[in-house]
């Protein structure tokens, strides 16, 4: 067809309009339906979460020297101890006896005997005094059977944690071996990162003793391997829990497990928020060894409000929501470091002896002594 025929001009003008409106179409139905990846995990209800900046804590505490010199002190008795005595120039006067719950020690003819914090050369000297009255001269002998009343707990990832006697001086490597070492994975055989070692924690009374579990288990240091008292707590977590834990003033503190990307919001929400008292303009976020943490402090309310962006948190954080008027910002790391310790010692150790009474597995009483028994025996004028 001619190029000069109107027709084909009218025809090619035609088929130019038709691909330009096509061209432009396209372009439109682009920018009407591109959209963001969507993202199941992601909390489409607050601004994209980042990761917030963490500060170092500048506090921390080191190892006493005296922590690390062998105990001298003389074994003290307590309820439950277990103890043979016998007045030697009597026969059958032989009697094995236990420290009663009120740390009264019955014996003979005697009135109860107070032995709270007694050693066994103190309780020998009371016994020839007062056995003086009925005998002449009394040799009183006194053999430690069996300890009950000082004892360590050994909880956690471990072989066979339980609540061990602490029948002679022992370092933390000595309970950690006694309560079968750190546990091992059925299909590797090997210890590797079953116990979260930045989060295990030797507490004393109310006290975060700042024993290094990981420079102590995977360093070898051995500066941190200090001697034990009565009573002290070591508890190793489990690192498979990938949890994180929201502590302090929400109204159901717990443990969350964590999702991918997951933000303080979504934590806090899976502890049904805050308590009236619970100041969510300073919820501070604790991450990393809990002898050394880093911390960040966020203003959660802002977040709530559009007016911050929500950060994201990693497995192992801790989430603390301070009451209001607490003065900051050291004191949010120590309220929830110390709450973190309590609150998982509390509910970790009734977990823990479920599964040794499954397992047959609890190590709760104290055995005989055996060539290690105390005797204390000597005349006396």
């Amino acid at each position: 067809m001619s190029p000069n025929n109107p027709l084909s001009s009218m025809l090619l003008c035609l088929s130019r309009k038709l691909a330009l409106i096509g061209l432009l179409f396209a372009l439109s139905s682009c920018s009407m339906f591109r959209q963001d990846d969507f993202d199941p995990h992601q909390d489409t209800t607050q601004k994209a979460a980042l990761d917030p900046a963490f500060a170092d804590s500048g506090i921390k505490d080191s190892i006493r020297p005296e922590w690390l010199q062998t105990p001298t002190k003389e074994y003290t008795l307590g309820p439950g101890d277990k103890l043979d005595i016998e007045i030697l120039s009597e026969s059958g006067s032989r009697a094995a006896t236990f420290v009663t719950p009120d740390s009264k020690l019955y014996y003979n003819l005697l009135p109860g005997l107070d032995v709270q914090g007694k050693t066994v050369a103190q309780l020998k000297s009371e016994m020839e005094q007062k056995l003086g009255v009925l005998y002449r001269h009394p040799e009183v002998s006194i053999t430690l059977l069996d300890v009950s009343s000082q004892r360590v707990w050994v909880l956690g990832r471990l072989n066979t944690p339980g609540i061990f006697p602490l029948k002679r001086p022992m370092r933390v490597l000595d309970a950690i071996s006694q309560a079968g070492g750190l546990f091992a994975s059925d299909f590797s055989g090997t210890t590797e990162e079953l116990a979260d070692l930045a989060h295990s924690f030797l507490k004393r009374g109310d006290k975060l003793i700042p024993v290094d579990f990981q420079k102590l288990l995977r360093d070898g240091d051995l500066n941190q391997n200090i001697w034990l008292e009565p009573n002290d707590f070591i508890y190793l977590p489990s690192s498979l829990s990938n949890e994180v834990y929201v502590m302090g003033a929400a109204s159901s503190p717990r443990a969350v497990g964590f999702l991918n990307e997951m933000n303080i919001m979504g934590a806090i929400g899976k502890a049904l928020g805050a308590k009236p008292e619970g100041d969510l303009s300073h919820v501070t976020i604790v991450r990393g060894s809990l002898v050394d943490p880093k911390y960040a402090v966020v203003n959660v309310t802002a977040i709530m409000t559009g007016k911050a962006t929500n950060v994201r948190l990693q497995p192992g954080d801790i989430i603390y929501i301070p009451p209001h008027g607490q003065s900051p910002p050291l004191s949010y790391l120590t309220d929830a470091v110390d709450t973190f310790t309590k609150t998982i010692g509390a509910s970790s150790g009734p977990h823990d002896f479920s599964r040794m009474a499954i397992d047959g597995t609890a190590n709760l009483i104290g055995g005989s002594i055996g060539s290690r028994a105390v005797t204390s025996s000597s005349n006396s004028n």
